[in-house]
């Protein structure tokens, strides 16, 4: 096994040496590709293919990564990818000369290289370029590896996202369908009257979301500053400003560990609308899944890992209560006392820490019991208010919150409140978050006191929620991990 490796890296660097000499000699020919600064491209390969009757017989310019490549005397073909896709182009000596015939002859897999030429079919059927001239754009000093064999290392796909995106035509089509359900959010919000907006990353205080920020020190003011964990707390001093529909689609950063739903840093959208309430967050969450799936998948039925989920059908509405009372068999209306939750988690194996009162018991019997069986688009409403420190009371029920958890494949995939806006409770939130900090619970709020401002300035009626967009996007395009739907995804050091 030594004898192989040792042979292949001699192998590689072998293979390093020639292209260097090659460019070598090309930058002494006075040929040097990195001196060209522009090229002109007229079309993809895609457009060609599917306007061929429009364009047979005419002239295109095409430019991309040559990827395979058949030298057979006096004519050749290679295969040219794009953006789109590959094409083949047909390079005979007779119709680019000699002497570029003997350059194309020189050149390599991985190279970048622009094609002019006329657009035919071959005998087999092949939409083709005939080419009439062919241009090094940049010459490759490394090969890329094997079609078959080379990058199957999912650790290494991850650092070398470039390479991955080369060879793996499903994995560009994953970050072309990322790009294009993040357009159309956007779309679809400005079309219902929200303006979008940004806000800072660098926080004194990173509230609106149970989680550790990472901490970092600003030397011009000589002040500690967190990064963001949540876009919440400025977006609603917007909505006391009067800008009434709201929202932000950027990073945030979360101290925590990797798995495949979670990274340190994330992409989060949350939205706020004024004089609405949670039941108008959850209908603009079903028509808003139900537009991107539609508009970027042409269907509201997606398939992800085997599982086909309806996104045209109503979304299902439970409260937190009976969905822990349907799967778990316990009915938290039924149980007054902490002490009565404390002993029916014991009776069911639910640990919890001496902290946790009646509410978080409730919350940690839906996460071990409830949560993998909310296959389809459900909404989980009502919230236990120990676990909802920015959220409305239920006012019939004030130990509940107007709160609701979107649920798909058994993931979170947004959060919601009809929002707290008086600033007397939200003090007392603050301050129970407070002790909780004390008490060593890393995650807990601290008083923000410039949103304690604005709320006493007055907040109207709100909606709010968060969205995941990567989780989001995982689901719509079949992708096992989070790191498969995040171009540069955060990776252990090599030197560790």
């Amino acid at each position: 096994m030594a004898e192989q490796k040792k042979t292949q890296e001699q192998d590689l660097n072998q293979l390093l040496k020639v292209r260097r000499e090659k460019l070598a000699d090309l930058q002494a020919d006075g040929k040097d590709p990195f001196q060209i600064t522009k090229f002109d491209v007229t079309h993809h390969s895609m457009e060609v293919k599917n306007a061929f009757d429009e364009l047979e017989g005419k002239t295109v310019t095409l430019a991309g990564r040559m990827m395979s490549k058949r030298v057979m005397g006096k004519a050749s073909f290679c295969s040219v990818q794009d953006l789109q896709g590959a094409i083949q182009s047909y390079v005979a000596r007779d119709n680019v000369g000699e002497e570029s015939y003997k350059d194309f002859k020189k050149m390599d897999i991985g190279d970048l290289v622009g094609i002019t030429g006329e657009v035919f079919k071959t005998k087999t059927g092949e939409i083709s370029i005939h080419a009439t001239e062919v241009t090094l754009l940049s010459k490759s000093l490394k090969p890329l590896p094997e079609k078959f064999h080379g990058l199957t290392n999912t650790d290494l796909r991850y650092r070398q996202r470039y390479v991955d995106l080369i060879m793996n035509a499903d994995v560009k089509e994953t970050f072309i369908n990322r790009s294009k359900i993040i357009a159309s959010i956007r779309n679809y919000l400005n079309g219902q009257g929200f303006l979008e907006v940004e806000t800072p990353m660098l926080v004194a205080n990173a509230g609106g979301a149970a989680a550790r920020p990472f901490e970092t020190h600003f030397n011009a003011l000589d002040e500690d500053f967190k990064l963001r964990i949540s876009l919440e707390l400025y977006l609603k001093r917007l909505i006391v400003g009067g800008m009434e529909r709201v929202y932000e689609i950027g990073r945030v950063f979360r101290n925590e560990g990797l798995d495949t739903r979670h990274n340190p840093e994330f992409t989060l959208m949350e939205l706020y609308q004024a004089y609405t309430d949670y039941h108008g967050m959850m209908d603009l969450t079903e028509n808003l899944y139900r537009h991107v799936a539609q508009e970027v998948l042409g269907t509201t039925k997606i398939v992800y890992n085997g599982i086909e989920m309806d996104l045209g059908k109503p979304f299902e509405r439970i409260t937190m209560v009976d969905a822990v009372k349907k799967y778990a068999g316990v009915d938290f209306n039924e149980i007054h006392t902490l002490k009565e939750a404390r002993a029916v988690a014991k009776e069911h194996h639910v640990e919890y820490e001496e902290r946790h009162k009646k509410g978080d018991i409730l919350a940690l019997f839906f996460e071990e019991f409830a949560e993998e069986h909310l296959i389809q688009p459900t909404f989980v409403m009502d919230h236990p208010i120990e676990i909802s420190p920015l959220t409305k009371k239920k006012p019939e029920n004030p130990e509940y919150t107007e709160r609701f958890e979107f649920f798909m494949n058994g993931w979170e995939m947004a959060n919601a409140y009809s929002e707290l806006n008086d600033p007397i409770d939200q003090r007392e939130r603050f301050k129970a978050q407070e002790e909780l900090l004390a008490q060593g619970d890393e995650e807990a709020n601290t008083t923000d006191e410039d949103f304690m401002n604005a709320l006493e300035i007055g907040m109207p009626p709100t909606g709010g929620i968060g969205f995941g967009i990567d989780r989001m996007v995982m689901l719509l395009t079949d992708s096992a991990a989070i790191r498969d739907v995040l171009l540069f995804p955060t990776m252990k050091s090599l030197d560790k």
